[in-house]
């Protein structure tokens, strides 16, 4: 391999329009929760997918730096 990360941009995903799942929810309503948010009905997988990624970046569970934070790939591809 040559050392590129395999992630694939969420825009990439043949999958992506699919309805998110509910591994995805079930996270998305403990980090929305947490934030103070809802989570918008009817999300695909690309969508669910940005708003995990934004979600971590102000979840005190998911901040660098924090107490009790961890780095989390969740991701559904």
């Amino acid at each position: 391999m040559d050392g590129a990360d395999p992630t694939k941009d969420v825009q990439d995903w043949a999958t992506g329009e699919e309805p998110a799942t509910d591994p995805q929810l079930s996270y998305l309503q403990t980090l929305a929760r947490e934030a103070g948010e809802e989570v918008p009905a009817d999300l695909t997988k690309a969508d669910a997918s940005r708003m995990i990624d934004r979600l971590q970046q102000v979840s005190p569970r998911t901040r660098p730096g924090t107490a009790g934070s961890g780095e989390s790939d969740f991701q559904t591809p």
